[in-house]
C-alpha cells in the first residue's frame, strides 16, 4: 500500500470510498469506517506521513587511539576477540561454575537490570499501540416507563455501542517515540549483559581471593610445622647440653610466629568465606562443603585474544553499547518533541445499533453512526513546546559526553588488564627463580647449623626470606588471573550486540 502524498488526498480519498460503498449497500458502510483505519495503520508506521521531524541519528565512532598503547601479553593482544560466552567453563572448575550460577541469581544489580528492561518492553508495546486505532466496546441495557395521562407505557432498550480512534502520524512524532522506545529496550538490555559480566568479574575475584588465602595457609602451616619440628630438635639438643638456651628461646620465638601468621592467615580466609556467602547466598556450611570439594589451587584462565583495533574492542562492551544506544534514544526523543510543535490530524468513528420495544411488542432496530477527521493546531503555550525541544537537544549533548566517557573508560581498564598481564608475564619467572633460589640458601643454612658450622639466627632469617618469596610466587600468580578477570571484564565479556 502507497502511503497518501498530503493529507487532503487521504480525507477525500476515504470519503470517496465512502460514498461508494453507501451506494452500493446500507449495511457495509459502519463496519467500513471502523475497518479502514486498521488497513491504512500499515502504511504510516516507522516514519511521518508528510515527513519526520527531528534529526536522522548517526552511531558516532568511539573516541579511541588507532592501536592499543599497552606491551601486548602472550596470547592477549593478537588476532580477533574471541568467543568469551563460555569462558568461565573453560576454566574446568565446577566449584567456581556453581557460585557463578549461584551469583548471577542473587545478585539485586542483574535482578534490577532485568526488571529495566521489562519495564522499556512494556513501555515500547504501549509506543507501538500508537499507530493502531483505538477500538472500545460497550452493552447497555434499560427499561423505564412513561405515560400521557393514560396506562404507562413500559419500554425496554438495549444498545452496542463500538467506538474507534486513531491518530495519523503527520510528522513522525509517533516515529520518533517508538524510535525511543526501541533504543532504550536495546539499551536497558545491554545494561543487564553488563551487570551479569560485572557479577561474574566480582564473584570470580572473590573465589580466586578465597583460593589464594587457601594456598598462603598452606605455606604457612608448611612453615608453621617446619618451626615447631626445629624447636623440639633444639630442645633435645638443649637437654643434652649441646645447644644453649639463647638459641632455644630464639628457636620458640620463631615457632611462635609461624603459628601467629598461620592463625592470622586462618581468620583472613574465614572473612573470605563470609564475604562468598553474601555474594551467591548460600549457607556457610553448605559453601564451605563445596569449596571442600577441590584442593586449594589457584583458578587456571583460559587465555584468549583480542582484537588490536581499540575501537572495534570497545564495542564489544555492554556498557558502551547502552551508553550509543542512550544517545540514539535521546536523538529521537527531540524529534518526538518537535512534533508536538506541528498540527495533529485524528479520524474517529462510532456504531451504535439500539434495540427496543414498548409494552413487549417486537423489538425493532435503531442505528446510528458517525465518523470523522479532527484536526489541532498548537496555537500558544508561552514557549512550552519550544523549550522542551531545546531541553531534549541538552539531553542529547549529555548522552554524548557520557558515551565518550564510557569509551575512554573501557579503553582505560583494557590498557590497564594489558599492563597488568605484561608486567605479570615479565616477574614472574624471575620471582619463581628467586623462590628457588631462596629455599637452597635456607636450606644450606640449616645444615650448617645442624653441623654446628653456623648459627641459628641466620637459619631462621633464611627461612623467613625463602617463606617470603614462596608468597611472593603465589601473590603474582593470583595477580596474572585476577589480570585475566579483568581483560574478561575490559573486553565484555564475550557480550555482542545484536546485529
Amino acid at each position: 500500500m502507497n502511503r497518501p502524498k498530503t493529507v487532503g488526498y487521504a480525507v477525500r480519498t476515504l470519503m470517496q470510498d465512502l460514498a461508494i460503498k453507501k451506494v452500493r449497500t446500507a449495511y457495509p458502510t459502519p463496519a467500513l469506517l471502523i475497518a479502514l483505519p486498521l488497513l491504512l495503520s500499515g502504511c504510516g508506521m516507522q516514519r511521518g506521513w508528510l515527513t519526520t521531524v527531528g534529526p536522522e541519528y548517526q552511531a558516532p565512532t568511539p573516541p579511541t587511539e588507532k592501536q592499543w598503547q599497552a606491551p601486548p601479553p602472550a596470547l592477549a593482544h593478537q588476532g580477533k576477540l574471541t568467543e568469551l560466552a563460555q569462558w568461565w567453563e573453560q576454566f574446568h572448575d565446577p566449584v567456581l561454575s556453581r557460585l557463578l550460577a549461584a551469583a548471577q541469581a542473587e545478585s539485586a544489580s542483574v535482578a534490577n537490570a532485568k526488571a529495566r528492561i521489562e519495564q522499556s518492553r512494556s513501555s515500547l508495546v504501549g509506543t507501538d499501540s500508537q499507530f493502531l486505532p483505538s477500538l472500545d466496546a460497550g452493552l447497555n441495557a434499560s427499561r423505564s416507563s412513561f405515560s400521557f395521562g393514560q396506562a404507562p407505557f413500559i419500554r425496554n432498550q438495549y444498545s452496542f455501542d463500538v467506538q474507534s480512534s486513531w491518530e495519523l502520524d503527520l510528522f513522525g512524532g509517533l516515529a520518533r517515540q517508538q524510535e525511543a522506545a526501541r533504543s532504550q529496550l536495546a539499551s536497558r538490555t545491554a545494561a543487564w549483559h553488563d551487570a551479569r559480566v560485572a557479577v561474574a568479574a566480582e564473584l570470580a575475584n572473590a573465589y580466586l581471593a578465597q583460593r589464594y588465602c587457601e594456598a598462603q595457609v598452606q605455606l604457612r602451616q608448611h612453615d608453621a610445622d617446619s618451626r615447631q619440628a626445629s624447636a623440639k630438635l633444639l630442645d633435645l639438643a638443649a637437654s643434652a647440653g649441646l645447644r644453649n638456651s639463647a638459641d632455644v628461646a630464639l628457636a620458640h620465638a620463631s615457632a611462635s610466629d609461624g603459628k601467629t601468621a598461620l592463625w592470622q592467615q586462618q581468620a583472613q580466609c574465614d572473612r573470605s568465606v563470609k564475604s562468598l556467602v553474601a555474594m551467591t547466598g548460600l549457607a556457610e556450611k553448605d559453601l564451605r562443603q563445596l569449596l571442600a570439594q577441590s584442593t586449594a589451587s589457584l583458578p587456571k584462565p583460559p587465555a584468549f585474544a583480542i582484537n588490536a583495533v581499540p575501537a572495534q574492542t570497545v564495542l564489544q562492551r555492554p556498557d558502551v553499547a547502552a551508553a550509543e544506544r542512550d544517545m540514539a534514544e535521546a536523538s529521537a526523543k527531540i524529534g518526538a518533541e518537535q512534533a508536538k510543535r506541528y498540527p495533529k490530524l485524528s479520524l474517529s468513528g462510532n456504531i451504535t445499533p439500539v434495540l427496543q420495544n414498548v409494552n413487549g411488542s417486537a423489538l425493532t432496530l435503531a442505528e446510528t453512526w458517525s465518523f470523522g477527521p479532527s484536526l489541532s493546531l498548537p496555537l500558544f503555550d508561552a514557549g512550552k513546546r519550544a523549550a522542551n525541544v531545546e531541553s531534549a537537544k541538552a539531553n542529547y549533548i549529555a548522552t554524548v559526553a557520557q558515551f565518550r566517557s564510557t569509551v575512554r573508560t573501557a579503553a582505560k581498564e583494557v590498557e590497564d588488564a594489558l599492563v597488568r598481564l605484561a608486567s605479570v608475564d615479565q616477574r614472574l619467572p624471575q620471582t619463581r627463580s628467586a623462590a628457588k633460589d631462596y629455599q637452597t640458601n635456607f636450606q644450606s643454612s640449616q645444615q650448617l647449623y645442624q653441623a654446628g658450622l653456623g648459627n641459628l639466627l641466620d637459619a631462621e632469617t633464611a627461612r623467613r626470606t625463602q617463606v617470603a618469596a614462596d608468597l611472593a610466587v603465589k601473590d603474582l600468580e593470583q595477580e596474572r588471573v585476577a589480570a585475566w578477570i579483568a581483560l574478561y571484564r575490559a573486553v565484555g565479556g564475550g557480550w555482542q550486540a545484536q546485529k
